[in-house]
């Protein structure tokens, strides 16, 4: 309840730009993915931008429209990564082939940077 009056807190304004930093990451899986929906559904309706930091690889492909792969320190954009699946996107979508390469694709990606 305390990370959905937050994510409320956060939009009540209208915000043109959203940053979350790992917001949902203190969650259990069900909630967890019950706030991507809650999420995805307030911005289908207000259309902010928002800008989330997570390592959630599923997270990530399930809420963005663009992934973007940063290095270690010092953080730079290293791969970029655009998420072409349709919304609404449902808990469904996490099971679909397209949304699974994705997310191994983007696995792929960072296990390539850590061995270098």
């Amino acid at each position: 309840m305390q990370q959905r009056a937050n994510l409320c807190r956060s939009i009540i304004h209208d915000p043109t730009l959203l940053m979350l930093d790992e917001p949902f990451a203190a969650l259990d899986a069900f909630t967890k993915e019950d706030l991507w929906q809650v999420l995805q559904d307030l911005w289908l309706r207000q259309r902010f931008t928002a800008i989330l930091v997570t390592h959630d690889l599923r997270e990530a492909a399930f809420l963005a429209d663009i992934v973007y792969v940063m290095s270690e320190r010092p953080g730079r954009i290293v791969s970029r990564c655009p998420i072409d699946i349709a919304r609404p996107r449902t808990l469904a979508t996490t099971f679909e082939p397209g949304y699974t390469d994705i997310v191994n694709e983007l696995r792929a990606r960072i296990a390539e940077i850590r061995s270098q």
